[in-house]
């Protein structure tokens, strides 16, 4: 099955269709540290107070000290997203439903999981203490452990489905359970990203323009109704609100009830992938066609600057203060403005 990499579905300049085969065809091994490793594709940047790890093509793992460096890993697939827990428990997940771990704050990784025979990416991951967490990925994927990863448990979350997918299943699973099965495994939207709010709620959007909550860390899920129909890849959590990032510039903005949604009109209609809470007052957000924004509380937009032939996807800020992009071109400092 081929997959494009979700959280850049617009991205021209790449395939990722390329890279899924060529990858899933690789045996699982020591990826080799890369002097110019820093420099080629990088897909997530996570922080935990003064721990920042990065991720990447070709299982490219980094740990940032005064400067990015790479670190030995236990995979060569495609990592599509990471999180810290604690400056020293983190996880990163990504394509042959990869799972990685760390417990001294990226210096050393292990892998918990990698089923290409699956043959959907992971996009998200999310843990709520040192045991309990959440991956989520294409077509609905959805693992959870209750031992810190030891032990990942395949969930289906059906409630999620369209109501004529639904009764097309209860239909097909009085009559062919093996074909239930398979269509089950493809009805569901991509799950593209997933966090926690404030009230402990989990919120989590996706293709087709899918937003739900859940109130039990993801056991069951009610959708949302939400203003947009197309594809939804991140989600900003900051103290003047709750921003969800989407496709051709979509940027959508709620007090945190959930229910009432305002659009933001940006200066570009680039995808947005990622971003950052600058303070109590500002957001930062890049995307593709090297778009860097900032929105203020007020909804005031403003272009920082724009990176000609680079696509952006996550920003990250050291202990220093210093602003770190990711994307197409790798891990380059952002000057502060």
């Amino acid at each position: 099955m081929w997959f494009s990499m979700l959280r850049l579905v617009a991205l021209s300049s790449l395939c990722f269709v390329t890279l899924a085969g060529a990858q899933a065809a690789t045996e699982v091994a020591s990826s080799d540290i890369q002097p110019l490793a820093t420099q080629s594709l990088v897909l997530d940047i996570a922080k935990q107070g003064e721990t920042m790890i990065a991720v990447g093509d070709r299982g490219h793992l980094f740990r940032f000290t005064d400067s990015w460096q790479q670190v030995i890993s236990p995979s060569r697939a495609l990592l599509t997203k990471a999180t810290l827990l604690t400056p020293e428990l983190g996880w990163a997940v990504g394509h042959d439903a990869t799972i990685l771990h760390t417990q001294d704050g990226g210096k050393s990784w292990v892998a918990q999981m990698r089923s290409p025979e699956i043959e959907k990416p992971f996009l998200d991951v999310l843990f709520f203490d040192a045991n309990h967490g959440i991956a989520i990925g294409a077509y609905g994927l959805f693992y959870r452990t209750q031992d810190g990863g030891k032990q990942w448990q395949q969930e289906f979350h059906t409630e999620l489905l369209y109501e004529e997918d639904q009764a097309y299943l209860d239909e097909l699973k009085a009559e062919d359970e093996s074909l239930y099965l398979k269509e089950r495994s493809t009805l569901l939207p991509h799950f593209n990203r997933v966090v926690r709010l404030a009230d402990d709620r989990l919120l989590m959007v996706g293709e087709l323009g899918l937003a739900a909550e859940s109130q039990d860390n993801g056991l069951s899920w009610q959708r949302i109704e939400f203003p947009y129909e197309g594809s939804l890849f991140n989600i900003l959590v900051a103290k003047q609100g709750i921003y969800v990032l989407g496709l051709r510039g979509h940027l959508f903005k709620s007090a945190g009830d959930l229910e009432q949604w305002q659009a933001i009109e940006l200066p570009s209609k680039s995808t947005l992938n990622g971003g950052i809470v600058l303070s109590d007052d500002k957001v930062r957000l890049v995307g593709n066609g090297g778009v860097v924004i900032d929105v203020t509380a007020d909804d005031g937009v403003t272009m920082v600057t724009q990176r000609q032939g680079e696509n952006l996807v996550a920003i990250g800020q050291d202990k220093s203060g210093t602003l770190w992009i990711a994307g197409t071109k790798g891990l380059v400092a952002l000057q502060q403005k």
